[in-house]
């Protein structure tokens, strides 16, 4: 599929081709949705934890006695039933991450980028740094495709580590950054715009070919 390579000013310049094979996939709802949440499970810290009864400080001392009160039976304050007692089957630091197969997250990958391509929503932009690494001078070069007074959630695909174009991105809100190689299912697919450079469309041909 072609797709046209535009300026920073948003000028026509040239086409180029995207593979079929990257951008041109059928929508899979389903892989998409397995790789979000697998991002997710991935960044969960897992630190929650409770006291259950046994780990509660307190005495075990019954409340009041066995019998003659009337009242149901209890053998001490520590019970869940109480104010400031155990807590019942509640949370304990675990590990929530677990690995997805290579081949369906590569497809997950190949998916978003065709459904982002097919509606419209990607644009493959002539390569570009900012040599000040000035935070204004991105949002200058970004302003054909975002508005600055009511910018949408991007996301810009860089072809490699470029630490000035990086420190001019860190600081803007409405801005992602992401490697070619090193992509990311759930900011992809909720990013309301995607930037592609240049080389670094040429390089997701290449990488996610096969």
């Amino acid at each position: 599929m072609e797709s046209k390579v535009v300026s920073t000013q948003g000028k026509e310049l040239r086409n180029m081709e995207l593979s079929e094979a990257v951008f041109g996939l059928p929508v899979n709802e389903d892989i998409i949705y397995y790789a979000i949440n697998n991002e997710l499970a991935n960044a969960r810290v897992g630190t929650a934890s409770t006291k259950d009864r046994s780990e509660v400080h307190g005495t075990n001392r019954r409340p009041y006695s066995q019998k003659g009160t009337g009242r149901a039976r209890h053998g001490d304050t520590k019970s869940n039933v109480y104010v400031g007692g155990g807590i019942s089957f509640g949370p304990k630091p675990r590990d929530f991450s677990y690995m997805m197969p290579r081949k369906a997250k590569r497809l997950a990958m190949k998916t978003i980028l065709s459904l982002k391509a097919q509606d419209g929503t990607l644009a493959v932009v002539e390569d570009f740094t900012v040599e000040t690494g000035k935070t204004i001078d991105l949002v200058k070069a970004l302003s054909s495709f975002v508005n600055a007074e009511t910018p949408e959630r991007t996301i810009l695909i860089l072809k490699d580590d470029d630490p000035m174009l990086k420190r001019a991105a860190r600081n803007i809100p409405w801005l992602k950054y992401l490697s070619y190689n090193r992509l990311r299912a759930h900011d992809l697919f909720y990013g309301r715009k995607v930037i592609v450079l240049e080389t670094a469309a040429k390089m997701l041909n290449e990488f996610y070919a096969n």
